[in-house]
């Protein structure tokens, strides 16, 4: 069952959630950016919808015909031109989160997770991410991922590599909101792992080479 729905994740990740590292608003995307975009429609008289920071169907719908109505490609997506043309400024935030922040997730996920399948990469942003919110973990990005050995990568160096593109990808789309490990707080490799405690803990899914759990 755990590998049926880590296929659905996965296609659910490759045709729909994938982003880049520059400003690009698309359906499943949420945020400031998502709003300011909502807005310039609305006053514009493409959009007649609530100003929530979700892009959904009828977002989509108002910027496509936005994008035919000014000689943009009509694709839905709010990248660079048609922010521009909305005149809304791209946005360095993600969410509740900075560009900062942002670099520093995907540095750990590349770090942690490089060589694994993409919607593996995303549940370990992911898992960061549920920490934040977790009572036993701090509440911020940065200390979440530099708590005190949270992370091999940082003793070993690995955390202060060269980020891989996959990386910056996986981060965004954690950041809005995808989690394929299904709200884990752990994950580990069961080839390598050594801690008898974390084997104890119940598993929720595994991706690749990652068992993920609470």
């Amino acid at each position: 069952m755990r590998r049926i729905i880590s296929f659905f994740l996965a296609l659910i990740l490759i045709i729909g959630f994938s982003g880049t590292a520059a400003s690009l608003s698309k359906m499943g995307s949420v945020g400031n950016e998502v709003a300011d975009i909502q807005s310039a429609l609305k006053k514009q008289g493409y959009y007649s919808g609530s100003i929530d920071g979700i892009f959904g169907t009828a977002t989509k719908n108002a910027v496509l015909q936005f994008q035919r109505d000014n000689g943009l490609t009509a694709d839905g997506i709010a990248g660079k031109n048609t922010l521009s043309a909305l005149g809304v400024e791209e946005s360095d935030n993600i969410g509740d989160f900075s560009s900062s922040d942002y670099v520093l997730l995907a540095r750990i996920i590349s770090a942690e997770s490089r060589g694994e399948p993409y919607i593996g990469q995303v549940a370990v942003g992911a898992v960061v991410l549920n920490r934040i919110e977790h009572p036993s973990f701090p509440d911020t990005l940065s200390a979440v991922i530099y708590q005190k050995g949270a992370f091999s990568c940082i003793d070993d160096g690995q955390f202060y590599e060269n980020i891989a593109d996959s990386a910056y990808l996986a981060a965004r789309d954690a950041l809005n909101g995808i989690d394929p490990s299904g709200g884990a707080i752990y994950y580990y490799n069961p080839k390598i792992a050594t801690s008898k405690w974390i084997f104890s803990r119940p598993v929720i899914t595994i991706i690749g080479n990652h068992t993920f759990c609470n």
